[in-house]
């Protein structure tokens, strides 16, 4: 258990510290005497010589001992002609060194930093010391005391030290000008701070509750919230509605602030069908709109047609592959390789395998230049796999560029490609929709498949089902399970729930694939879930607790959240070994052996959201960890990275998809009724290869199979590609 206090000392050497983040591991001497004590935090403005009083607390790491955990610090003038010389030569100042420190307090004593303080001409005293050098350490010592009076603001309203260096880092000296001028901007434009720390920090500043600022970044902030849910837009009357209730002020406060941030171009205001007036993000906005004219302009420039006669090509993979393909994905193909856009839906054991490799034969026999692509790094893995060709992610096939936010591929510079295949293609939002259909040239042809059923995407948008609505698209439905698949009851059953019917329990235990185990307390049922993970499934079917077995479940909370099972499983699979290394991040705690997820893009690491690995190793230093990928790849973390990821025993439904696994584990409880629809307990089967076990009670399962009244997305694209259709 942590014990909070303070200690106060003088900093002797800086061990590590991060440029980006400022956190530092770092020496300190106590005030008083003593032996030095380790100290870590994000420390901004100090260097060996400065005088600390440190807020936190004590911890004990099991490979570097006792440390001082710093939470908030504050810096004193060292007091003693040794402090003043260390503090001034250690590099503070741009221009005095160790030498020149010496000789300045030599001349000015324990008044050394009142005379650069207050009469920096003074200095001309010191030999060596001419006017030009004189004025740049007078600039100098002006910079580094304003990064002090700006750490010192900041933490006066309850800004931690790791934030306040993100705010110095954005803002530089003019952060207290900007932040008293209008707080609510730290939500936009420091990654971290939200609408409600940000708007902490204004009241503590005593901006009124309906002052102007508050009322625009509440709105900005409730629009984003909603876009966050997936929606591209909002009803008037929705936004206003939940900006009122969320910033607590009357709904007819709300309509001037709204105007205003439209007339800023923040936001966007168009009238949309019956939906009346309804407000988007600028940004947002512009995605959708670009998205439908590219997509517009693709749909009616005429291709360049292929020379083929279709029933001898199929024939002929018939004949390589030994397979009988069936109408329906004899209709896929002829539609992909003779029309300019094509979308190829449906569910498990439909052979959109087979077709995608079909499609792929033909355009290659012709020597027409095929992209192959997914929008993760799992699903771009997988197809690489099923076809025996390279694919790759939507953002590695547009090169992205992390440090600009931009893809370099684009209309300037389109896609080396005659057709683009985009699997696992529900997956797409709009912004990243945007960028492909940007890139492909005029003349190439799109193929998208993918399942409709499963749930949408992550980011905002309902890209799949706005095309297909569209008209603009040749889509085929592909619906006939094929023998071998039929006699899996894990896709009898998820086309079974598709359809809103009852699971299939029936069969031999030893020769199914799909099994429901009833518990009704949600503690009894994580019981089962951890002794299925750890003994059971291993033990009769063979596969890997770590690898091969994975718990998807509806929700992160709750004793059945991804939290709770993780936790357990960890415990099980994992447990803590003495003497062996760990890192804490708040409640979770990584060892080695554990299995992990990365949860944000990091294209320099060349590791994505949802990319799962192993932890292999840990130590001190600038790198605190080292996972390898599932594909064998291998990322070093820093300490300040480590919040990318999270444990992945057990992960939601929503974060599988585009993942199959050799074994799903699935807990499904009422008090998950919030989450219980239809497509997502249709995506947790459908992510399964081998093995499905549901675990709960058949009230949550009926429940959600009932549910079919998945929450629509506010979305305009098919009317904004229809609508550009008709102006071509």
């Amino acid at each position: 258990m942590a014990e909070a206090r303070q200690i106060s000392g003088t900093l002797e050497r800086i061990v590590f510290q991060n440029p980006e983040s400022h956190w530092t591991v770092a020496r300190l001497v106590p005030e008083g005497g003593g032996d030095e004590v380790t100290v870590v935090g994000s420390l901004l403005g100090v260097t060996p010589g400065t005088a600390l009083k440190l807020s936190g607390s004590w911890v004990d790491d099991r490979k570097y001992g006792r440390q001082f955990k710093v939470e908030t610090y504050q810096t004193r003038a060292p007091e003693t002609l040794v402090g003043i010389e260390r503090y001034l030569g250690s590099g503070l100042v741009p221009g005095i060194g160790p030498e020149l420190a010496k000789r300045i307090v030599a001349r000015f004593g324990l008044e050394t930093l009142d005379v650069i303080n207050k009469d920096p001409r003074r200095l001309l005293e010191v030999e060596g010391i001419g006017r030009a050098k004189a004025s740049k350490i007078a600039d100098a010592w002006e910079e580094q005391r304003d990064v002090q009076n700006v750490m010192v603001f900041l933490r006066g309203h309850g800004v931690s030290s790791a934030y306040a260096a993100r705010i110095f880092k954005r803002y530089g000296t003019d952060a207290v000008a900007m932040i008293r001028e209008n707080p609510y901007r730290l939500s936009i434009d420091i990654w971290g701070i939200g609408f409600r720390t940000a708007d902490g920090i204004a009241r503590s500043l005593g901006l009124a509750a309906d002052s102007p600022e508050r009322l625009e970044a509440g709105l900005v902030h409730v629009l984003g919230e909603m876009t966050g849910d997936g929606h591209l837009h909002a009803p008037q009357a929705e936004l206003e509605n939940a900006a009122a209730e969320l910033l607590q002020v009357a709904r007819d406060r709300i309509a001037g602030p709204l105007q205003t941030l439209v007339d800023r171009n923040l936001l966007i205001v168009e009238t949309l069908g019956d939906r009346g007036a309804c407000y988007s993000l600028a940004a947002t906005w512009e995605h959708e709109h670009e998205a439908a004219q590219a997509f517009a302009e693709l749909v009616n420039t005429p291709m360049r047609a292929l020379d083929i006669d279709l029933e001898v090509a199929i024939e002929t993979i018939e004949r390589e592959t030994g397979l009988g393909l069936a109408s329906q994905q004899r209709r896929a193909i002829g539609a992909a390789v003779s029309d300019k856009c094509v979308v190829i839906t449906g569910g498990p054991g439909v052979g959109k395998t087979t077709i995608v490799r079909s499609i792929l034969a033909i355009f290659q026999a012709r020597d027409r230049l095929v992209a192959l692509a997914a929008p993760t790094g799992r699903a771009a893995k997988r197809l690489t796999e099923t076809t025996g060709a390279g694919a790759r992610t939507l953002h590695r096939l547009l090169e992205y560029q992390p440090q600009t936010g931009s893809f370099e591929r684009g209309a300037e510079r389109p896609l080396d490609a005659d057709v683009v295949i985009v699997d696992e293609s529900s997956m797409m939002d709009i912004a990243l929709f945007r960028a492909l259909v940007t890139a492909i040239r005029p003349d190439a042809q799109l193929v998208l498949v993918g399942d409709i059923d499963q749930l949408p995407s992550v980011g905002p948008g309902a890209v799949l089902a706005d095309v297909i609505a569209s008209d603009a698209a040749t889509v085929v439905r592909l619906t006939e399970i094929f023998r071998q698949a039929a006699s899996s009851r894990i896709v009898i059953n998820a086309h079974r729930v598709n359809a809103g019917e009852p699971l299939d329990l029936g069969g031999s235990p030893d020769e199914s694939d799909f099994f429901f185990i009833e518990r009704t307390e949600p503690a009894a049922a994580r019981d089962v879930v951890v002794e299925l993970c750890a003994e059971r499934i291993p033990r009769r079917f063979g596969f890997d607790p770590m690898q091969g077995v994975q718990v998807l479940t509806p929700m992160h909370r709750g004793e059945l959240g991804t939290q709770a099972i993780n936790l357990a499983l960890q415990t099980r699979l994992n447990p803590e070994r003495k003497g062996e290394p760990s890192i804490r991040r708040g409640e979770r705690v990584f060892r080695i052996g554990d299995k992990v997820m990365q949860i944000r893009n990091d294209y320099d690491k060349e590791v994505f959201n949802g990319d799962v690995g192993v932890i292999k190793d840990m130590s001190g230093g600038g790198k605190a960890l080292w996972v390898e990928m599932i594909d064998g790849r291998r990322a070093e973390y820093g300490k300040e990275e480590i919040d990318q990821l999270v444990h992945a025993y057990a992960v939601s439904v929503h974060k599988s998809q585009g993942s199959e696994y050799p074994a799903v584990v699935m807990p499904l409880a009422t008090q998950h009724y919030m989450m219980l629809q239809r497509n997502l307990l249709y995506t947790g089967i459908t992510r399964g290869k081998k093995l499905v076990c549901l675990v709960g009670t058949r009230r949550a399962v009926q429940m959600a199979i009932k549910n079919d009244s998945t929450r629509t997305r506010w979305t305009w694209l098919a009317h904004r590609i229809a609508d550009a259709l008709e102006l071509a």
